[in-house]
């Protein structure tokens, strides 16, 4: 049977450990698949530039559309990121009838639709495990194993820096800056950590995993996010207090009314399994009707276990080529409505400082009950004049809760709302 040839767009830390392993593992690749694979060539920016990889000159080129759409290529692997020009060479590759392969997880929650549809109209596969949760298997069994389930609910740690960081502030009693720094000088924060602390990381798997778990067009813009930068030791200390840990949590919901997909930092139970996820690993648990409860763990970044899912989406999509079919379809079917998030059912921890005087509490307790949330617990510490009240509520709809704290802050009586937090994963443990 013929060679099967794979161009290579982008050459950085993933795309070079995917060289390398093509190379490494080529007899192996060969027997699984039922013939070679041969890099036909790699797209890079500077030729000329030094790698960490030896690449012969011959297969290195700075004209990606070129190869991308060279007649004798199979299979294209985008490993560039970014939204272009990397969807402009997918599409381009598609129409070609290239199967494509990414791991640009940006592009796909922006576009993934027309992306989508190009595949469906050209008759190639598109995969795309490695745009979320790096080696972790996850998005192929929610898309085939799940096939036959109702998936109702996904929720999970999705972003290895901002694990890491909070893992250090719980861990170390460190603040956010210091944390930071240290990931950055482990290599698990960029320069710029902007895409990961704000959440834009987050937002965009959470958008990928919605989609897939729930037969529904989301994008990175239907996600409400919010990012950890105003996390602070103090609410590390008090999710102690409680018995909880922060995380920050992607977390895709399916119900009668339509789809939440929404990106925060939370408090968790630390009897939850996400509590037990350390420094810059990823888990994601999937909630089922009929499969119950998974949980899905591993390494979700760095160019090795990337790659990893990249070169087993290679084999996939070599052996449908090799078959003359394609791969199962990422299907639309349900269109739900994306729910805004004042419609997500969330519950809050809250922290005010107040004036420790008489009937304080009871006019705290009436901003609640005007907007029918339910106090689940309170604690308060005296501080002479002043006093700290923390208030845990029950379940209540997002823009109801906003509006407690909104109230509570015009309130004479409250000095400042100090925090104010979700609480997540209870009765989950």
């Amino acid at each position: 049977m013929r060679t099967l040839k794979v161009a290579l767009l982008g050459c950085g830390g993933v795309g070079s450990e995917v060289y390398r392993l093509l190379g490494r593992q080529a007899s192996d690749l060969a027997a699984r698949i039922g013939t070679p694979l041969e890099v036909a060539g790699v797209a890079v920016r500077r030729p000329a530039r030094p790698r960490a990889v030896e690449i012969p000159p011959g297969l290195l080129t700075s004209d990606a559309m070129a190869l991308a759409t060279r007649p004798d290529v199979d299979i294209v692997v985008e490993v560039i990121g970014g939204i272009e020009p990397a969807r402009s060479l997918l599409l381009a590759a598609a129409k070609s009838g290239k199967s494509v392969v990414s791991a640009n997880k940006a592009l796909l929650a922006e576009d993934g639709a027309t992306l989508h549809q190009a595949a469906r109209d050209n008759g190639i596969d598109m995969y795309y495990e490695a745009a979320v949760g790096g080696a972790i298997p996850l998005l192929r069994p929610l898309r085939e194993s799940l096939a036959g389930d109702a998936v109702r609910r996904v929720l999970g740690i999705v972003n290895g820096t901002t694990n890491y960081i909070l893992d250090q502030m719980d861990t170390s009693g460190v603040g956010f800056a210091d944390a930071l720094e240290e990931a950055q000088a482990l290599g698990y924060a960029e320069p710029d950590p902007t895409a990961d602390i704000e959440g834009f990381d987050a937002a965009a798997k959470g958008a990928i995993l919605a989609s897939l778990a729930f037969h529904t067009q989301v994008t990175a813009a239907d996600v409400h996010r919010e990012g950890i930068t105003g996390v602070t030791p103090a609410d590390i200390a008090s999710a102690r207090t409680l018995g909880h840990v922060v995380k920050l949590l992607a977390i895709c919901e399916r119900s009668d009314r339509g789809v939440s997909v929404r990106v925060y930092p939370a408090m968790i139970p630390r009897s939850h399994p996400l509590a037990g996820v350390r420094e810059a690993y990823n888990a994601v648990f999937v909630e089922a009707e009929s499969a119950g409860r998974l949980m899905f763990y591993g390494a979700g970044a760095g160019g090795v276990p990337t790659a990893s899912a990249v070169l087993g989406d290679v084999v996939a999509v070599a052996r449908n080529r090799l078959a003359g079919t394609r791969g199962p379809d990422a299907t639309t079917y349900a269109d739900l409505p994306v729910l805004p998030m004042g419609q997500a059912l969330t519950r809050y921890h809250v922290a005010l400082d107040v004036a420790d005087k008489p009937g304080v509490l009871a006019r705290v307790a009436e901003v609640f009950a005007r907007q029918e949330v339910s106090i689940r617990a309170v604690r308060q510490e005296g501080r002479g004049d002043d006093a700290q009240l923390v208030i845990v509520t029950h379940s209540a709809p997002d823009a109801a809760l906003a509006r407690c704290v909104a109230d509570l802050g015009a309130m004479d009586a409250v000095r400042a709302v100090a925090s104010v937090m979700r609480v997540e994963g209870e009765g989950e443990e």
